[in-house]
C-alpha cells in the first residue's frame, strides 16, 4: 500500500511539473484601428492674386459675368457669388508615352472647395481628353463643398458602401453606396459625408474643362442648426 501511494504522489508530482514547465500561450498582438480620416491633401497651386483673379484653397477664382449671371437667374433664384477653376498654365499631354494614358492619383491637381473636401482633379484638356473630366474626392467626415453648379451635366459615383447626404435644387436625400446619382446641367447641388471614414467619390464631366460656379447659401446649414437643439 506504501508503495502504491508513493507510486500516486510521484506520478503526481511529474504531472505538476510538465504543467509548470510548459510555455504559455502568447496573447496575439494588438491591431491598431486605422483613423477615422486620413491626413489631409495639399492643394497643388497656393494663393496668390492679380488685377483679374486670385488663388484661393487651390483654385483660380474669377468674377461671374453678366452672361453667366443671367443663365443662373433662369434656373434658380439664389445669388452667385463666384466660378472657379483649375489654376496654373500648362503643356497639353503629348500623348506619345504610356505615362499620358495612364495616371495615378498623385499625379492629378489638388483643390480645395469646402471644409473637409479635397479634390484630386483630371481636367480633361491637360491630359488629352477631349470631352471628359474626372475629379478623385477625398471627403472627411462631416466635409462638404459648397452649394454650387456646372454649366454641363455630372454623375457621382461611389463604389464603397457610406452614407452622403445630398442636396440637389430643393430636394435633400440620403443615399448609402454603392450608387451612381445623376447631376443636371445648371441645377445648385452639394453632398456631406455621413459616415466615420473618409468617402472617396468619383465626379464625372461630359467636358475637359473643370468649372463651377458657386452661390450664396449653404443647403445643410439649417439641418445641422435643427439638429443641435
Amino acid at each position: 500500500m506504501r508503495l502504491r501511494r508513493l507510486i500516486d504522489l510521484t506520478g503526481s508530482a511529474l504531472l505538476l511539473a510538465i504543467v509548470a514547465c510548459a510555455p504559455t500561450p502568447e496573447e496575439p498582438p494588438a491591431t491598431e484601428e486605422p483613423p477615422a480620416s486620413l491626413p489631409e491633401p495639399v492643394v497643388t497651386y497656393q494663393g496668390g492674386e492679380t488685377e483679374e483673379a486670385r488663388v484661393e484653397h487651390g483654385e483660380l477664382i474669377v468674377d461671374v459675368d453678366e452672361a453667366r449671371l443671367a443663365l443662373h437667374a433662369q434656373h434658380h433664384a439664389h445669388g452667385v457669388i463666384e466660378t472657379r477653376r483649375v489654376p496654373g498654365s500648362f503643356e497639353p499631354a503629348a500623348m506619345t508615352e504610356i505615362s499620358d494614358f495612364a495616371l495615378s492619383k498623385d499625379d492629378l491637381v489638388v483643390i480645395n472647395p469646402g471644409p473637409g473636401e479635397y479634390v484630386h482633379v483630371m481636367e480633361g484638356q491637360r491630359h488629352g481628353y477631349l470631352n471628359l473630366t474626372v475629379g478623385i474626392t477625398y471627403t472627411a467626415p462631416g466635409g462638404a463643398p459648397p452649394m454650387h453648379t456646372h454649366l454641363g451635366e455630372e454623375a457621382h459615383v461611389l463604389t464603397s458602401n457610406q452614407k452622403v447626404l445630398y442636396a440637389l435644387g430643393d430636394d435633400i436625400f440620403e443615399m448609402t453606396g454603392p450608387y451612381v446619382v445623376n447631376i443636371p446641367p445648371m441645377v445648385p447641388h452639394s453632398f456631406q459625408n455621413l459616415d466615420d471614414q473618409v468617402a472617396e467619390l468619383v465626379v464625372i464631366f461630359p467636358t475637359n474643362v473643370w468649372e463651377y460656379d458657386v452661390l450664396d447659401y449653404f443647403p445643410f446649414a439649417d439641418l445641422e442648426s435643427m439638429e443641435s437643439r
